[in-house]
């Protein structure tokens, strides 16, 4: 086995465990009884890769510091994005029956459920936030990256049917996926008492890694099958990078925000190891 092979299988067991731990902290959080709380579990453990949430946890990792500290907000942050997708799907939005292999909240339920799922959630969310960071600058923070999401969906939603351009693709993706990733990074520093210079190093890492995610996102809805991703394919055709640049075009700008991303974390030296290879793996993941 190689030494690449033997690190990727190395991070690959440290994501499983960081998943455990992040679903077994979810499992505490969410309601039980009632229709409302099984719409919130199904789409909470519907599947997913837990990427936010590991985000926050490795980002205490590269600091020096104990994850356990940040599980709150890694928590809260995947059920803010849990919430968004429910939405997303909706008919009203992206109209998707199928989400990660499996039905929709508002397929498997109906609309109204799934909507007071997805309210009930961001709500939920902010008060796991409230009582157990007890930091207003830490809810502030991930308050203004979900405003963020939901104006890149407005300009997402409002660019239907219009050619847009990269420099407003790359504004409405910088709202709509990079904003989350960065609060993810920024609050688990601040709640940590990170320097300045470290909180810097981590929102541009964040944000040039979301700008990759979104361009292997967009990339697998054209070279990838409903099967692989588990939901529709080619629903971004007209508006995604690929369709502006070309799919090895758009690869090598992918390439270029990873570089620049573990460029971004020069400081942390070997503590960001693991951050590093998140920034691999986004550009080479298969869904």
């Amino acid at each position: 086995m190689t030494n690449d092979e033997c690190f990727a299988l190395k991070c690959s067991a440290r994501g499983d465990e960081l998943r455990n731990v992040i679903n077994k902290e979810l499992k505490k959080y969410l309601p039980k009884k009632g229709k409302l709380a099984k719409a919130m579990r199904y789409s909470v453990f519907a599947g997913g890769k837990r990427f936010r949430p590991i985000l926050c946890l490795l980002t205490a990792k590269a600091l020096g510091k104990n994850y356990k500290k940040v599980l709150p907000i890694a928590c809260a942050i995947e059920m803010l994005h849990t919430f968004t997708l429910i939405h997303d799907d909706l008919p009203a939005m992206d109209n998707s029956n199928y989400r990660r292999g499996k039905l929709t909240c508002h397929k498997k339920f109906d609309e109204a459920t799934a909507i007071l799922a997805g309210d009930a959630l961001n709500t939920l969310a902010f008060d796991v936030l409230a009582k157990e960071t007890k930091n207003p600058l830490v809810v502030s923070e991930i308050a203004d990256a979900l405003m963020k999401v939901v104006v890149g969906q407005v300009m997402d939603i409002e660019s239907e049917g219009k050619k847009v351009n990269l420099k407003q693709l790359k504004t409405i993706h910088q709202n709509k996926t990079a904003a989350l990733l960065i609060a993810c990074v920024r609050a688990s520093a601040l709640q940590l008492k990170a320097s300045s210079n470290q909180l810097r190093a981590l929102t541009q890492y964040a944000g040039h890694l979301g700008l990759a995610f979104q361009i292997a996102d967009d990339i697998l809805d054209v070279t990838s099958t409903k099967k692989q991703l588990g939901k529709p394919v080619k629903a971004d055709l007209k508006k995604g990078f690929p369709y502006l640049m070309g799919v090895e075009k758009s690869k090598k700008m992918a390439e270029i925000e990873r570089k620049k991303a573990i460029k971004a974390l020069n400081i942390f030296g070997n503590k960001a190891m693991f951050l590093r290879e998140i920034a691999s793996y986004v550009i080479k993941r298969e869904k």
